[in-house]
């Protein structure tokens, strides 16, 4: 045998390079495994996939057709379309978008708020004193009915406004009065012949 040198001590004190080694899953997860995918299989077996997702809660069809739709909210279609220009207060921004508060174009007839909402307006505009020019988008095309009474009724009924309700078959009636029109109403000037 050799002699040692001070050369060997340190790869004494050393561990060994770690080595990975063959672990295999345990049984007992496997086993787990295992019977949650028979649990899932007896699961859809029994569950009767093939039925109506209509009847799932066991209703007919005439319980489900009797169950009343719920009513356009106009107060949530102010705040997803009209809020942004007009605040949440419905004071606008000063020279920049008009007021609806108090404004004799949302107080006035229910016509020409219908209008404005179906067509919108582009040019000058008077409202509570201050005149604005703008654009404010046409809604006909993105709102049916009875979403255009439900906002123009919200806005004839909040900040103080006096305007009594809107109902879809009045606006059913403007949208029929002016079908043939495709541009937004010029200002103030025009709308006023509404009236």
């Amino acid at each position: 045998m050799h002699a040692k040198t001070r050369n060997d001590e340190p790869q004494r004190r050393e561990n060994l390079d770690p080595h990975e080694s063959f672990n295999p899953v345990p049984r007992l997860m496997l086993g787990l495994i295992g019977l949650l995918l028979i649990w899932a299989v007896y699961y859809i077996y029994t569950a009767h996939p093939t039925t109506r997702p209509a009847l799932g809660d066991r209703r007919n069809v005439e319980v489900l057709a009797a169950v009343p739709s719920k009513a356009v909210d106009g107060g949530q279609i102010f705040g997803a379309s009209c809020a942004a220009c007009h605040q949440a207060t419905g004071t606008g921004i000063p020279q920049v978008f008009p007021p609806l508060a108090g404004s004799a174009w949302v107080n006035g007839g229910e016509q020409v708020l219908i209008q404005i909402l179906l067509h919108g307006i582009n040019g000058s505009i008077e409202v509570a004193g201050n005149t604005y020019d703008g654009v404010m988008p046409a809604f006909g095309d993105k709102l049916d009915d009875a979403e255009i009474a439900a906002v123009a009724s919200h806005i004839r009924s909040q900040w103080g406004n006096q305007g009594a309700p809107v109902t879809p078959e009045s606006v059913a009636e403007q949208r029929k009065r002016t079908a043939d029109r495709s541009a937004p109403w010029n200002g103030g000037a025009e709308l006023a012949t509404l009236k």
